[in-house]
């Protein structure tokens, strides 16, 4: 099998000013993108996405769950393809980069194989994973979840956000449903670009993080339920304050995931306060735990510690208390073989790489279930995402993309 020279790489600026062209759909207030999933932004990002892939000559499909597939023909049809992909839908607050750089790298190395006339064995397809940020419509990841067989299509299109609005509602809206069976794709391999959303590469000067596990996560959703009343006039002692519950919750978390340091995560990023009111104790609170480690054996301690603990002080302080499961997968071990060809990519080009473990959840995650799967992650500016001010720099995009596009000729084989 050959592998391609050292000196193939891609079209840095070329991949620059698309990533600049997309961030103009859906901008945010303070520079970065509000293109949430099953948006209009969302379904313009789509379009302008399928019109340079038009433009490449790719064969688009779309699946019912609204996932797009750009393929590449291979020279031999019957051998299976390689995939290389992540997400267009941003946070509320998200940034340019997050999950763009790997669908926009991928199609960039579409643009450098028509570009030289290079050809493959295996066909390669560029995939637009649907909802990964899971910011609007929980969990995240959901599209390569069903795709996975992690969760079920029905179950998918019943979810709400915040307004009330479903999944199969808004899909239809904006006109993305596709014809395809969810899951029904065979891949050779897959591979996604992102950026590292940590601060370890900047940190230690590399150019490239070679990504060999994925952390585990579980998203608990608490809501805490005791009675509204005046602040002004309600004694202390009589009060059923679910905001206090929630602080004391908050410590519970922090002292939870310290006890398990380096190798757990744990913070409460989302709540949801009832009535909201400033001379009104909180008679509602709806917050979500976000627990996440490597180890099966430390994720399953943090939720048990989180349960028992947190029923305690709901009991102290005269709450009800319901816990709900809102997200979940387990820590990912990627494919030997895929990650030894990251390895080797990023040797084979010069640049300075290590072993990195995920701390974000990504849809490789799931899709490490069903085929051979690999990450690559490049830095980020203070290890900033989920953020309108990430960043990170035409240089590390580019190395990241030369490393995917080594990778993914590796696996499809040059003809």
């Amino acid at each position: 099998m050959s592998t391609p020279a050292a000196n193939l790489k891609i079209n840095s600026s070329r991949l620059w000013a698309s990533l600049m062209e997309m961030a103009e759909i859906g901008p945010g207030i303070a520079g970065g993108n509000n293109r949430q999933t099953l948006t209009d932004e969302d379904a313009k990002g789509r379009e302008l996405f399928q019109k340079w892939c038009e433009k490449e000559n790719l064969k688009m499909g779309v699946d019912k769950m609204g996932t797009m597939f750009a393929r590449r023909e291979g020279k031999d049809p019957n051998a299976l393809p390689v995939y290389v992909g992540s997400h267009l839908d941003t946070q509320p607050t998200g940034g340019k980069y997050d999950g763009v750089l790997g669908v926009l790298g991928g199609l960039e190395i579409i643009r450098t194989l028509n570009e030289l006339d290079i050809k493959t064995k295996h066909p390669i397809v560029v995939v637009n994973f649907t909802n990964e940020e899971g910011t609007r419509f929980a969990p995240p990841m959901m599209a390569s979840g069903v795709f996975a067989g992690v969760h079920e299509l029905k179950w998918a299109y019943d979810r709400q956000d915040a307004g009330g609005k479903t999944f199969g509602e808004e899909i239809k809206r904006i006109g993305w449903v596709g014809d395809e069976e969810v899951g029904s794709r065979k891949m050779h391999a897959f591979f996604e670009l992102h950026i590292e959303q940590g601060p370890i590469l900047e940190a230690e000067n590399k150019d490239i993080g070679v990504v060999t596990h994925g952390q585990g996560l579980n998203w608990i959703q608490v809501t805490l339920t005791g009675r509204e009343s005046h602040t002004g006039s309600t004694p202390m002692p009589m009060r059923k304050n679910a905001g206090l519950g929630m602080a004391k919750i908050t410590e519970l978390v922090q002292e939870i995931a310290m006890s398990h340091q380096p190798s757990a995560v744990g913070g409460i990023g989302q709540c949801d306060v009832f009535p909201n009111s400033r001379n009104i104790i909180p008679g509602k609170v709806v917050f979500t735990v976000d627990f996440r480690s490597p180890s099966f054996d430390v994720q399953d301690d943090m939720e048990n510690r989180l349960y028992d603990g947190a029923k305690t002080i709901a009991s102290n302080l005269d709450l009800e208390i319901e816990f709900e499961k809102v997200g979940h997968f387990d820590p990912v071990t990627f494919d030997e073989g895929c990650v030894d060809k990251v390895r080797r990519a990023a040797e084979r080009l010069g640049y300075s790489h290590k072993n990195i473990i995920s701390g974000a959840g990504h849809d490789a995650c799931w899709i490490n279930k069903v085929a051979p799967t690999a990450m690559i992650m490049c830095p980020c500016v203070d290890g900033l995402s989920h953020n309108e001010a990430e960043e990170i720099s035409e240089k590390w995009a580019s190395a990241g993309t030369d490393v995917l596009l080594h990778s993914v000729l590796e696996a499809a084989e040059i003809v």
